[in-house]
């Protein structure tokens, strides 16, 4: 029991100081939740427009490097096999083969073959590999092999007593294996028998290769073999012993004559056209399972493997090695280092080596447990910055020879060989050599704040970079003892994973803000507009500048990619340049980037789960063509109905048909590069929009009118050659259609005339009332004026009247002083009548006092001042007599009988008497007046 406890502690050791060094191409994972189908994939074919599909066990599946489509399998079985020949893509399932044809919608429809040929299947009989050649495509099941004449749509069956394990086509012949019975080869439609050696009859062949004058054949579980007109001789090559502990289950060889080989349980395995091994990958690798059902080759050459599990894509071409820490043994690489032929590594576990170009594994160095933040060599001699120290590495042992807490920097002093200055958590530190040993000499005193960045300059002058308190300039004792002076640089802005480095012996500070270069001319920081190309404050992530040396390269990093300036030795110009790798596939530790040249043009970039090998001589730009692959519209956002649109012809749509979405893509398959696509939409959004990795767009309630999409993408930093558009028009809506519109204006023509004939009626009325209004006040006016004069007439009768009235009351005064006057001369003549003469006098008095004359007079002017008042009376009283009617005038003015007395040339007694014996012929009652009576009429 003790035993087998030391044992596994011996392991346990062992596993925690070497782990598996792979650096192994990109891989892109597909699981069944992106592809939308099931976990199976049994083969994999891609067409001339880079469109990859794969036989799922539920149908087949397109994708063109932005989206996966779904076709379900035509008799809801499990696909098997995917060949694409020209335009067609051929698949076959359990008793069905037949083509897939995509129209003018970018969709997808199947023909089946084996209807139109009325093929009688075998039970159970399914189709697993499909080949072709020139006019035909050979179907091959477990138990015969279909072949089809494309030309004359006919075809000849090979039928086969045994199962037939494989179909395989070497150059333009077409092999198979009958197991237990041999090779075979098709000829004129017929099989004819190529070998029957026994380890061909006894083993599984995986595939045929052609080699030489003869064939290569790869068994499942016995490796290679080479088949030629000596016989069959095992291939004597490196691998030979380990593909005998593997089961293989399929394999392609690539165009550069490696092989892929595909197992049952692990992996895949690569190996160079010499056979030997060049890489294996598995789901420890990165592989999302091990199990691999089929492989292809694409147009870049890309891998694609058909898992038991998924689908994955492997860039065997890529510029970039990963190597992957799986395990999590390593942890994130924070600096790295070539040594003497060897590469060390220091994480936030410790620092590990192994040799420079090789598979071995990786080896940890005892006693550097912990976070390594620095890997520098002076005059050929290792150090490591450590969070506990800092060691010098000798046989790959190391040695702590400064106990003083983190260690983020070492620097060499003024080209003295035995002094080194490293920037430590509490300030700068001295190491000196002595008697051939390194030791910590002492602390530059006077200056206490963490020095992660610190470069010198001459005249003993230190710039220190802190990133939450900004750049401070340091003067230093001669004797590396004392800090004199040190000042805050106040024209520099902080900031969070700010830098400083020394490139080409210039003191350079970078930053969100940009690239500032320090002037010792001017003893200042001055941005630099050229280095400050290597920082883009738009997809900042870090101000992190590392300089090579052996290159000269100065590298800087963004969130879409790594920038380099490289400066020319002959001219001394300078050049920017990017490579194209966002953050997010290459992991960097943010803040702790770091590159280191390797050899030739190879570089190792540190992640934060191993590192990645890049080969800036592979980086290449490459054509990219963008294609438009689908168009749906519907009436709305969430309409159940989705209609597909004719990408062949520009589209005419319905008003309501005004919700578009539009699918696009970049056949692309590079993990480390993605397509990203920009769009614009000319008649509503004439602006070209951001860069997006999403693949479709959808733009809803779109207004009527004539619109043209435009996409255009980019893979990396290479834009695509080709800018695809769509021009589409939505109708205006049924009110604004032509018909509405004619509608819309015969309704006005028909409504102005109805209106003009409304207003000219209401005009023609308006003007009558008018003029009647016009006629009323006119005659109104006329009236008033005819009043106004009648007032005038009346006033004028009134003032006649009036004056009638006067000279009737004069003239009645005058008759009544006249008659008095002459009565009172008669009764004085009277009184005298003793002279004779005196009667002819009185009688002249007599005849004045009763002349008629004075009557006729009175009466006319009283008709004139009272109208027709005797008449009335007169037709009233018809009785009245004239001496009546002369008493009633009299009392009409309203005389008393006192005045009437002389007028009548009565006494006032008689006038009473008159007027007593005028009552009763008027019949007046006894209360009324006489006078009132005569005055009211």
């Amino acid at each position: 029991m003790k035993i087998l406890n030391c044992l596994v502690c011996f392991l346990v050791f062992w596993l925690s100081l070497s782990i598996q060094a792979q650096e192994r191409p990109p891989i892109s994972i597909f699981n069944p939740d992106d592809y939308g189908a099931e976990s199976q994939n049994w083969s994999v074919s891609q067409s001339d427009d880079r469109y990859i599909y794969v036989a799922n066990n539920k149908g087949l599946l397109e994708y063109n490097g932005a989206k996966w489509n779904l076709y379900p399998s035509p008799n809801e079985t499990i696909l098997r096999c995917v060949k694409v020949v020209d335009s067609l893509i051929y698949t076959g399932s359990f008793h069905q083969f037949g083509y897939w044809k995509k129209d003018d919608f970018g969709v997808l429809n199947y023909t089946s073959l084996s209807q139109e040929l009325d093929i009688e299947f075998i039970v159970d009989e399914e189709f697993w590999n499909i080949h072709s050649l020139e006019n035909w495509v050979l179907f091959q099941s477990l138990n015969r092999i279909i072949i089809y004449d494309r030309i004359k749509q006919s075809y000849n069956i090979i039928n086969s007593k045994t199962v037939l394990s494989r179909l395989f086509k070497v150059d333009e012949n077409l092999y198979f294996q009958n197991l237990n019975n041999g090779l075979f080869k098709i000829e004129n439609g017929k099989d004819v028998l190529v070998s029957e050696d026994a380890i061909i009859k006894n083993n599984v062949i995986v595939n045929v290769f052609s080699l030489n004058e003869g064939l290569l054949v790869l068994t499942q579980d016995n490796g290679f073999y080479i088949l030629n007109s000596e016989g069959v001789s095992p291939w004597n090559i490196p691998a030979r012993s380990a593909l005998k502990s593997v089961s293989v289950f399929c394999s392609i060889k690539l165009r550069d004559n490696s092989f892929v080989l595909g197992t049952i349980s692990d992996g895949i395995i690569h190996l160079t056209k010499n056979g030997e091994i060049n890489y294996r990958i598995n789901q420890s690798d990165g592989l999302s399972n091990n199990t691999v059902l089929s492989l292809h080759e694409d147009i870049d050459s890309n891998i694609w493997l058909g898992l038991d599990n998924g689908i994955n894509c492997i860039n065997i071409k890529s510029p970039y090695l990963i190597f992957h820490d799986n395990n999590g043994k390593i942890g994130s690489v924070y600096t790295s280092a070539v040594y003497n032929n060897f590469l060390y590594l220091g994480t936030n576990q410790g620092l590990y080596y192994k040799p420079l170009n090789s598979n071995d594994s990786f080896k940890f160095i005892e006693g550097t447990q912990g976070q390594i933040w620095c890997i520098e060599v002076f005059n050929n001699e290792l150090f490591c910055g450590h969070n506990m120290g800092t060691f010098l590495v000798k046989n790959n042992q190391a040695k702590l020879i400064s106990d003083i807490p983190g260690t983020w920097q070492i620097k060499s002093f003024d080209n003295q060989s035995n002094l080194l200055v490293q920037g430590n958590y509490t300030g700068l530190h001295v190491l000196h050599k002595k008697s051939g040993t390194w030791q910590l000499r002492n602390k530059i005193k006077g200056f206490n704040i963490s020095s992660r960045y610190f470069e010198f300059l001459n005249n003993n002058q230190v710039f220190v970079n802190h990133e939450y308190k900004g750049v401070f300039k340091l003067q230093i004792s001669n004797d590396l003892e004392t800090v004199t002076s040190y000042k805050l640089d106040s024209l520099l802005k902080k900031g969070l994973y700010s830098s400083l480095t020394k490139h080409n012996n210039e003191v350079l500070y970078s930053s969100k803000n940009g690239v500032y270069k320090y002037d010792t001319s001017k003893n200042k920081f001055e941005k630099d507009s050229l280095l400050s190309k290597l920082i883009n404050i738009d997809k900042f992530t870090s101000g992190k500048l590392v300089s090579d040396e052996v290159t000269n390269k100065l590298w800087s990093f963004s969130s879409d990619g790594i920038n380099y300036m490289t400066t020319s030795k002959l001219s001394g110009d300078k050049e920017i340049n990017s490579i194209h790798f966002p953050v997010d596939v290459r992991k960097d530790v943010v803040g702790f980037e770091n590159i280191v040249h390797i050899a030739d043009e190879n570089h190792l970039l540190g992640t934060t789960t191993g590192y990645i090998i890049f080969d800036l001589s592979m980086i290449n730009s490459f054509d990219h063509k963008i294609n438009i692959n689908q168009i749906s519209i519907s009436q709305s956002k969430h309409h159940d109905t989705i209609r597909l649109v004719n990408l062949k012809h520009p589209g005419k749509f319905k008003n309501q048909e005004n919700n578009l979405s539009i699918s696009y893509s970049i056949s692309e398959f590079l993990k480390t590069q993605r397509p990203e696509y920009r769009y614009q939409l000319e008649g509503i959004y004439n602006e070209w929009s951001d860069w997006t990795l999403n693949g479709s767009v959808y733009f809803e309630n779109l207004p009527h009118g004539k619109y043209t999409f435009s996409v255009m993408g980019k893979v990396g930093n290479q834009v695509s050659n080709n800018t695809e558009t769509y021009t589409f028009e939505i109708a205006r809506p049924w009110f604004l259609s032509n018909l509405a519109i004619a509608v819309y204006a015969l309704s006005i023509l028909l409504f102005s005339l109805l209106m003009h004939n409304i207003y000219k009626r209401y005009y023609r009325k308006q003007r009558e009332r008018l003029m009647l209004k016009t006629t009323r006040e006119f005659e109104l006016k006329e009236l008033e004026n005819k009043q106004q004069l009648m007032r005038f007439k009346n006033e004028k009768l009134k003032e006649n009247i009036e004056n009638k009235n006067r000279e009737l009351a004069a003239s009645t005064m005058n008759l009544i002083k006249k008659n008095q006057f002459l009565n009172t001369i008669k009764k004085e003549l009277e009184a005298a009548q003793g002279n004779k003469n005196l009667n002819s006098v009185i009688k002249i008095i007599d005849r004045n006092l009763n002349n008629t004359d004075d009557w006729n007079l009175f009466q006319e002017a009283f008709n004139n001042a009272d109208k027709d008042f005797l008449k009335k009376i007169k037709t009233l009283h018809p009785s009245l007599t004239s001496n009546d009617l002369r008493l009633c005038a009299y009392l009409r003015l309203n005389l008393s009988s006192k005045e009437i007395a002389p007028l009548l040339n009565i006494s006032s007694r008689s006038v009473e008497v008159k007027r007593y014996r005028l009552r009763k012929k008027m019949e007046l009652p006894h209360e009324s007046s006489l006078t009132d009576y005569i005055l009211e009429i």
